[in-house]
Protein backbone atom coordinates (compact mmCIF):
# COMPACT_ATOMS: atom_id res chain seq x y z
CA UNK A 1 0.00 0.00 0.00
CA UNK A 2 3.02 2.34 0.03
CA UNK A 3 2.49 5.05 -2.64
CA UNK A 4 4.71 4.83 -5.72
CA UNK A 5 4.51 8.53 -6.61
CA UNK A 6 4.23 11.74 -4.62
CA UNK A 7 0.79 12.47 -6.09
CA UNK A 8 -0.54 9.40 -4.24
CA UNK A 9 0.51 10.62 -0.80
CA UNK A 10 -2.46 11.81 1.27
CA UNK A 11 -2.75 14.26 4.11
CA UNK A 12 0.28 16.49 3.49
CA UNK A 13 -1.04 18.94 0.92
CA UNK A 14 0.83 21.82 2.57
CA UNK A 15 4.03 20.07 1.47
CA UNK A 16 3.02 18.28 -1.72
CA UNK A 17 0.12 20.34 -3.08
CA UNK A 18 0.57 22.65 -6.09
CA UNK A 19 1.97 25.39 -3.83
CA UNK A 20 3.53 23.04 -1.28
CA UNK A 21 7.05 23.59 0.00
CA UNK A 22 8.40 20.30 -1.35
CA UNK A 23 6.60 20.77 -4.65
CA UNK A 24 8.33 24.12 -5.17
CA UNK A 25 11.71 22.60 -4.32
CA UNK A 26 11.21 19.82 -6.83
CA UNK A 27 10.21 22.30 -9.54
CA UNK A 28 13.42 24.25 -9.06
CA UNK A 29 15.52 21.09 -8.56
CA UNK A 30 17.02 22.61 -5.41
CA UNK A 31 16.39 19.84 -2.89
CA UNK A 32 18.51 20.44 0.19
CA UNK A 33 18.85 18.61 3.46
CA UNK A 34 15.54 18.26 5.28
CA UNK A 35 14.16 17.41 8.71
CA UNK A 36 10.72 15.76 8.65
CA UNK A 37 8.96 16.44 11.96
CA UNK A 38 5.62 14.87 12.76
CA UNK A 39 3.64 12.03 14.36
CA UNK A 40 4.10 8.40 13.32
CA UNK A 41 2.26 7.08 10.28
CA UNK A 42 2.09 10.39 8.41
CA UNK A 43 4.29 9.50 5.44
CA UNK A 44 7.77 10.66 6.40
CA UNK A 45 9.59 7.52 5.20
CA UNK A 46 7.43 7.20 2.08
CA UNK A 47 8.03 10.78 0.99
CA UNK A 48 11.78 10.44 1.55
CA UNK A 49 11.86 7.39 -0.76
CA UNK A 50 9.82 9.15 -3.41
CA UNK A 51 12.00 12.27 -3.23
CA UNK A 52 15.03 10.11 -3.99
CA UNK A 53 13.22 8.71 -7.05
CA UNK A 54 12.13 12.16 -8.23
CA UNK A 55 15.66 13.57 -7.99
CA UNK A 56 17.51 10.45 -9.19
CA UNK A 57 19.40 10.07 -5.92
CA UNK A 58 20.49 6.76 -4.47
CA UNK A 59 18.32 6.01 -1.44
CA UNK A 60 20.00 4.87 1.77
CA UNK A 61 18.08 4.34 4.99
CA UNK A 62 19.31 3.89 8.56
CA UNK A 63 17.68 4.08 11.97
CA UNK A 64 19.30 6.04 14.76
CA UNK A 65 17.98 3.45 17.21
CA UNK A 66 20.10 0.64 15.75
CA UNK A 67 23.07 2.56 14.28
CA UNK A 68 26.29 3.85 15.77
CA UNK A 69 29.42 5.70 14.63
CA UNK A 70 30.78 2.65 12.76
CA UNK A 71 27.53 2.32 10.80
CA UNK A 72 27.61 5.99 9.88
CA UNK A 73 31.18 5.72 8.61
CA UNK A 74 30.19 2.84 6.32
CA UNK A 75 27.23 4.81 4.97
CA UNK A 76 29.38 7.89 4.34
CA UNK A 77 32.09 5.82 2.59
CA UNK A 78 29.49 4.20 0.34
CA UNK A 79 28.04 7.63 -0.47
CA UNK A 80 31.49 8.96 -1.36
CA UNK A 81 32.06 6.01 -3.68
CA UNK A 82 28.74 6.68 -5.43
CA UNK A 83 29.63 10.32 -5.76
CA UNK A 84 32.89 9.37 -7.42
CA UNK A 85 30.73 7.42 -9.87
CA UNK A 86 28.60 10.46 -10.55
CA UNK A 87 25.56 9.76 -8.37
CA UNK A 88 24.64 11.49 -5.15
CA UNK A 89 22.91 9.89 -2.15
CA UNK A 90 19.79 10.76 -0.21
CA UNK A 91 20.38 9.44 3.29
CA UNK A 92 17.18 8.94 5.27
CA UNK A 93 17.76 8.77 9.02
CA UNK A 94 14.75 7.58 10.98
CA UNK A 95 14.42 8.79 14.59
CA UNK A 96 17.37 11.13 14.03
CA UNK A 97 16.82 12.72 17.45
CA UNK A 98 18.11 9.48 19.00
CA UNK A 99 21.64 10.29 17.87
CA UNK A 100 23.72 12.11 20.46
CA UNK A 101 25.34 15.49 19.81
CA UNK A 102 28.63 14.07 18.57
CA UNK A 103 26.87 11.69 16.19
CA UNK A 104 24.74 14.52 14.84
CA UNK A 105 27.86 16.60 14.26
CA UNK A 106 29.33 13.81 12.12
CA UNK A 107 26.75 14.60 9.42
CA UNK A 108 27.96 18.16 8.94
CA UNK A 109 31.05 17.57 6.73
CA UNK A 110 29.28 15.18 4.33
CA UNK A 111 26.30 17.52 4.10
CA UNK A 112 28.52 20.50 3.33
CA UNK A 113 30.62 18.79 0.65
CA UNK A 114 27.57 17.36 -1.10
CA UNK A 115 28.29 13.70 -0.34
CA UNK A 116 24.78 13.25 1.02
CA UNK A 117 21.45 15.00 1.04
CA UNK A 118 20.21 14.33 4.55
CA UNK A 119 16.55 13.69 5.28
CA UNK A 120 16.05 13.13 8.99
CA UNK A 121 12.74 12.03 10.49
CA UNK A 122 11.72 12.77 14.05
CA UNK A 123 8.60 12.71 16.19
CA UNK A 124 10.24 15.12 18.63
CA UNK A 125 10.55 18.89 18.42
CA UNK A 126 13.76 19.52 16.43
CA UNK A 127 14.37 22.77 18.28
CA UNK A 128 15.02 20.80 21.47
CA UNK A 129 16.47 17.55 20.14
CA UNK A 130 18.79 18.49 17.26
CA UNK A 131 22.05 20.43 17.20
CA UNK A 132 21.79 24.05 16.14
CA UNK A 133 24.48 23.43 13.51
CA UNK A 134 22.49 20.58 11.97
CA UNK A 135 19.27 22.59 12.04
CA UNK A 136 20.92 25.59 10.41
CA UNK A 137 21.88 23.43 7.41
CA UNK A 138 18.42 21.85 7.06
CA UNK A 139 14.89 22.87 6.21
CA UNK A 140 12.35 21.64 8.78
CA UNK A 141 9.15 20.25 7.25
CA UNK A 142 6.22 19.76 9.64
CA UNK A 143 3.99 16.74 8.97
CA UNK A 144 0.39 16.76 10.14
CA UNK A 145 -1.65 13.91 11.56
CA UNK A 146 -3.86 12.57 8.81
CA UNK A 147 -7.39 13.93 8.72
CA UNK A 148 -10.37 11.59 8.86
CA UNK A 149 -10.89 12.24 5.13
CA UNK A 150 -7.30 11.21 4.39
CA UNK A 151 -7.64 8.03 6.49
CA UNK A 152 -10.89 7.19 4.67
CA UNK A 153 -9.07 7.62 1.35
CA UNK A 154 -6.35 5.20 2.48
CA UNK A 155 -8.97 2.64 3.48
CA UNK A 156 -10.67 2.99 0.11
CA UNK A 157 -7.35 2.31 -1.61
CA UNK A 158 -6.86 -0.73 0.58
CA UNK A 159 -10.31 -2.00 -0.39
CA UNK A 160 -9.48 -1.48 -4.05
CA UNK A 161 -6.17 -3.32 -3.68
CA UNK A 162 -7.86 -6.19 -1.80
CA UNK A 163 -10.78 -6.33 -4.20
CA UNK A 164 -13.27 -6.34 -1.32
CA UNK A 165 -14.90 -3.85 1.02
CA UNK A 166 -14.26 -3.66 4.72
CA UNK A 167 -17.00 -5.62 6.52
CA UNK A 168 -18.12 -2.60 8.53
CA UNK A 169 -21.33 -0.64 8.65
CA UNK A 170 -21.15 3.16 8.30
CA UNK A 171 -20.84 3.88 12.00
CA UNK A 172 -18.19 1.21 12.52
CA UNK A 173 -16.12 2.57 9.64
CA UNK A 174 -16.10 6.02 11.28
CA UNK A 175 -15.10 4.46 14.60
CA UNK A 176 -12.18 2.66 12.92
CA UNK A 177 -11.08 5.94 11.31
CA UNK A 178 -11.12 7.64 14.70
CA UNK A 179 -9.23 4.73 16.26
CA UNK A 180 -6.41 5.31 13.77
CA UNK A 181 -5.82 8.64 15.51
CA UNK A 182 -4.33 10.31 12.42
CA UNK A 183 -1.86 7.45 11.78
CA UNK A 184 -2.12 6.06 8.25
CA UNK A 185 -0.05 2.99 9.00
CA UNK A 186 -2.25 2.18 11.99
CA UNK A 187 -5.41 2.53 9.92
CA UNK A 188 -4.18 -0.14 7.51
CA UNK A 189 -3.19 -2.41 10.39
CA UNK A 190 -6.67 -2.04 11.85
CA UNK A 191 -8.17 -2.83 8.44
CA UNK A 192 -6.09 -6.03 8.28
CA UNK A 193 -7.36 -7.03 11.71
CA UNK A 194 -10.96 -6.54 10.56
CA UNK A 195 -10.55 -8.60 7.39
CA UNK A 196 -8.78 -11.33 9.35
CA UNK A 197 -11.59 -11.55 11.90
CA UNK A 198 -14.58 -11.42 9.56
CA UNK A 199 -16.35 -14.55 8.43
CA UNK A 200 -18.04 -14.83 5.04
CA UNK A 201 -20.88 -12.31 4.75
CA UNK A 202 -20.35 -10.89 8.25
CA UNK A 203 -20.59 -7.11 8.78
CA UNK A 204 -19.45 -5.60 12.05
CA UNK A 205 -21.16 -2.79 13.91
CA UNK A 206 -19.23 -0.31 16.08
CA UNK A 207 -19.55 -2.36 19.27
CA UNK A 208 -18.33 -5.55 17.63
CA UNK A 209 -15.47 -3.69 15.95
CA UNK A 210 -14.18 -2.46 19.30
CA UNK A 211 -14.31 -5.98 20.68
CA UNK A 212 -12.27 -7.29 17.76
CA UNK A 213 -9.53 -4.70 17.44
CA UNK A 214 -9.66 -3.66 21.09
CA UNK A 215 -8.55 -0.10 21.49
CA UNK A 216 -5.52 1.62 20.10
CA UNK A 217 -3.47 3.39 22.74
CA UNK A 218 -3.55 7.16 22.31
CA UNK A 219 -0.45 8.82 20.90
CA UNK A 220 0.94 10.14 24.13
CA UNK A 221 4.53 9.89 25.30
CA UNK A 222 4.85 10.99 28.90
CA UNK A 223 8.43 12.08 28.33
CA UNK A 224 8.10 13.83 25.01
CA UNK A 225 6.15 16.35 22.95
CA UNK A 226 2.73 14.75 23.56
CA UNK A 227 3.20 15.28 27.28
CA UNK A 228 4.13 18.95 26.98
CA UNK A 229 1.49 19.71 24.36
CA UNK A 230 -1.33 18.32 26.49
CA UNK A 231 -0.25 19.88 29.78
CA UNK A 232 0.01 23.20 27.94
CA UNK A 233 -3.53 22.69 26.61
CA UNK A 234 -4.81 21.88 30.11
CA UNK A 235 -3.06 24.86 31.71
CA UNK A 236 -4.29 27.33 29.10
CA UNK A 237 -7.86 25.98 29.27
CA UNK A 238 -7.88 26.55 33.03
CA UNK A 239 -6.39 30.02 32.56
CA UNK A 240 -9.01 30.71 29.91
CA UNK A 241 -11.85 29.76 32.31
CA UNK A 242 -13.11 26.90 30.13
CA UNK A 243 -13.93 24.00 32.50
CA UNK A 244 -15.16 21.74 29.69
CA UNK A 245 -11.97 22.01 27.65
CA UNK A 246 -9.88 21.73 30.82
CA UNK A 247 -11.65 18.50 31.79
CA UNK A 248 -11.16 17.12 28.29
CA UNK A 249 -7.38 17.65 28.31
CA UNK A 250 -7.16 16.42 31.90
CA UNK A 251 -8.91 13.19 30.89
CA UNK A 252 -6.80 12.87 27.75
CA UNK A 253 -3.69 12.86 29.92
CA UNK A 254 -5.13 10.38 32.42
CA UNK A 255 -6.27 8.15 29.57
CA UNK A 256 -2.78 8.27 28.08
CA UNK A 257 -1.26 6.97 31.32
CA UNK A 258 -0.10 10.22 32.90
CA UNK A 259 0.83 10.06 36.59
CA UNK A 260 -2.09 11.66 38.51
CA UNK A 261 0.38 13.09 41.03
CA UNK A 262 2.08 15.01 38.23
CA UNK A 263 -1.32 16.48 37.35
CA UNK A 264 -1.94 17.29 41.01
CA UNK A 265 1.34 19.23 41.16
CA UNK A 266 0.48 21.14 38.00
CA UNK A 267 -2.94 22.06 39.39
CA UNK A 268 -1.28 23.54 42.47
CA UNK A 269 0.95 25.57 40.16
CA UNK A 270 -2.08 26.83 38.21
CA UNK A 271 -3.77 27.83 41.46
CA UNK A 272 -0.90 30.09 42.50
CA UNK A 273 0.15 31.35 39.05
CA UNK A 274 -3.18 32.08 37.36
CA UNK A 275 -5.63 32.56 40.25
CA UNK A 276 -3.52 33.58 43.20
CA UNK A 277 -5.12 36.06 45.55
CA UNK A 278 -8.18 36.54 43.36
CA UNK A 279 -9.35 33.38 45.14
CA UNK A 280 -6.95 32.38 47.94
CA UNK A 281 -8.99 29.20 48.42
CA UNK A 282 -7.85 27.88 45.03
CA UNK A 283 -4.50 26.65 46.32
CA UNK A 284 -6.28 25.15 49.34
CA UNK A 285 -8.56 23.19 47.01
CA UNK A 286 -5.61 22.08 44.86
CA UNK A 287 -3.66 20.84 47.87
CA UNK A 288 -6.76 19.11 49.26
CA UNK A 289 -7.32 17.24 45.99
CA UNK A 290 -3.71 16.07 46.04
CA UNK A 291 -4.18 14.78 49.58
CA UNK A 292 -7.46 13.14 48.60
CA UNK A 293 -5.79 11.36 45.69
CA UNK A 294 -2.98 10.12 47.94
CA UNK A 295 -5.59 8.78 50.36
CA UNK A 296 -7.90 7.16 47.77
CA UNK A 297 -5.61 6.26 44.88
CA UNK A 298 -6.92 5.54 41.37
CA UNK A 299 -9.55 5.69 40.08
CA UNK A 300 -11.53 7.17 43.01
CA UNK A 301 -8.97 9.87 43.78
CA UNK A 302 -9.00 11.12 40.20
CA UNK A 303 -12.46 12.56 40.82
CA UNK A 304 -10.98 14.86 43.46
CA UNK A 305 -8.47 16.13 40.89
CA UNK A 306 -11.25 16.57 38.32
CA UNK A 307 -13.22 18.61 40.86
CA UNK A 308 -10.21 20.88 41.29
CA UNK A 309 -9.86 21.28 37.53
CA UNK A 310 -13.44 22.60 37.46
CA UNK A 311 -12.88 24.80 40.53
CA UNK A 312 -9.74 26.39 39.07
CA UNK A 313 -11.27 26.90 35.63
CA UNK A 314 -14.30 28.66 37.11
CA UNK A 315 -12.37 30.76 39.66
CA UNK A 316 -11.59 34.47 39.07
CA UNK A 317 -8.18 34.83 37.43
CA UNK A 318 -5.23 36.95 38.47
CA UNK A 319 -1.51 36.79 37.91
CA UNK A 320 -0.98 39.79 40.19
CA UNK A 321 1.06 37.86 42.76
CA UNK A 322 3.04 36.11 40.02
CA UNK A 323 3.90 39.39 38.28
CA UNK A 324 4.78 41.02 41.59
CA UNK A 325 7.09 38.15 42.52
CA UNK A 326 8.91 38.31 39.17
CA UNK A 327 9.31 42.08 39.39
CA UNK A 328 10.58 41.93 42.96
CA UNK A 329 13.05 39.19 42.02
CA UNK A 330 14.43 41.27 39.15
CA UNK A 331 14.86 44.21 41.53
CA UNK A 332 16.51 42.04 44.18
CA UNK A 333 19.02 40.70 41.66
CA UNK A 334 19.85 44.10 40.21
CA UNK A 335 20.02 46.23 43.37
CA UNK A 336 23.13 44.67 44.88
CA UNK A 337 23.62 44.40 48.65
CA UNK A 338 21.61 47.40 49.80
CA UNK A 339 21.03 47.44 53.57
CA UNK A 340 17.58 47.87 55.12
CA UNK A 341 16.91 51.32 56.59
CA UNK A 342 18.36 51.55 60.09
CA UNK A 343 15.03 52.27 61.78
CA UNK A 344 13.77 48.72 61.07
CA UNK A 345 16.98 46.99 62.20
CA UNK A 346 17.20 45.41 65.64
CA UNK A 347 19.74 46.87 68.08
CA UNK A 348 20.69 44.14 70.55
CA UNK A 349 24.03 45.80 71.46
CA UNK A 350 25.03 49.27 72.77
CA UNK A 351 27.23 49.87 69.75
CA UNK A 352 24.38 49.18 67.35
CA UNK A 353 22.17 51.60 69.26
CA UNK A 354 24.92 54.23 69.00
CA UNK A 355 24.99 53.60 65.25
CA UNK A 356 21.28 54.43 65.02
CA UNK A 357 19.92 50.90 64.63
CA UNK A 358 16.23 50.86 65.53
CA UNK A 359 16.09 54.63 66.03
CA UNK A 360 12.71 56.07 65.07
CA UNK A 361 10.98 52.73 64.54
CA UNK A 362 7.22 52.96 65.03
CA UNK A 363 5.37 49.92 66.34
CA UNK A 364 2.45 49.54 63.94
CA UNK A 365 0.06 48.08 66.52
CA UNK A 366 0.38 51.31 68.52
CA UNK A 367 -0.35 53.52 65.50
CA UNK A 368 -3.85 54.68 64.48
CA UNK A 369 -5.50 52.09 62.23
CA UNK A 370 -2.63 49.70 63.08
CA UNK A 371 -0.56 51.34 60.33
CA UNK A 372 2.52 53.53 60.83
CA UNK A 373 3.20 54.29 57.17
CA UNK A 374 6.96 53.96 57.59
CA UNK A 375 9.20 53.11 54.63
CA UNK A 376 10.79 49.66 54.66
CA UNK A 377 12.79 49.79 51.41
CA UNK A 378 16.54 50.49 51.28
CA UNK A 379 17.11 54.25 51.31
CA UNK A 380 19.09 54.18 48.06
CA UNK A 381 16.38 52.20 46.27
CA UNK A 382 13.40 54.26 47.33
CA UNK A 383 9.80 53.15 47.51
CA UNK A 384 8.79 50.60 44.82
CA UNK A 385 5.49 49.12 43.68
CA UNK A 386 5.43 45.50 42.49
CA UNK A 387 1.99 44.23 43.44
CA UNK A 388 -0.88 45.75 41.46
CA UNK A 389 -4.00 43.69 42.24
CA UNK A 390 -6.64 43.67 39.50
CA UNK A 391 -10.29 44.41 40.18
CA UNK A 392 -11.23 40.72 40.27
CA UNK A 393 -12.35 38.38 43.01
CA UNK A 394 -10.86 38.84 46.47
CA UNK A 395 -8.20 41.18 45.07
CA UNK A 396 -10.83 43.92 44.81
CA UNK A 397 -10.70 44.04 48.61
CA UNK A 398 -6.91 43.94 48.65
CA UNK A 399 -6.77 46.89 46.24
CA UNK A 400 -9.04 48.89 48.55
CA UNK A 401 -6.71 48.15 51.49
CA UNK A 402 -3.60 49.11 49.55
CA UNK A 403 -5.16 52.35 48.32
CA UNK A 404 -6.25 53.22 51.87
CA UNK A 405 -2.77 52.53 53.30
CA UNK A 406 -1.17 54.52 50.49
CA UNK A 407 -3.42 57.46 51.39
CA UNK A 408 -2.40 57.20 55.07
CA UNK A 409 1.26 56.91 54.10
CA UNK A 410 1.12 60.11 52.08
CA UNK A 411 -0.65 61.94 54.93
CA UNK A 412 1.88 60.83 57.57
CA UNK A 413 5.01 61.35 55.53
Amino acid sequence: MRPTQLADVVGQDHLLGPEGTLSRMLKTRTLGSLIFWGPPGTGKTTIARLLANETDLAFEQISAIFSGVADLKKVFEAARARRMGGRATLLFVDEIHRFNRAQQDSFLPVMEDGTITLVGATTENPSFELNAALLSRSHVMTFHSLSQEAIDKLLSRAEEAEGRELPLNGEARQVLIRMADGDGRSSLTLAEDVWRAAEEGEVFDAERLQEIVQRRAPIYDKGADGHYNLISALHKSVRGSDPDAALYWFCRMLDGGEDPMYLARRLIRMAVEDIGLADPNAVVQANASRDAYQMLGSPEGELALAQTVIYLATAPKSNGAYVAYKAAMRAAKSSGSLLPPKHILNAPTKLMKQEGYGEGYQYDHDAPDGFSGQDYFPEKLGRQTYYDPPQRGFERELRKRLEYWDKLRRERN
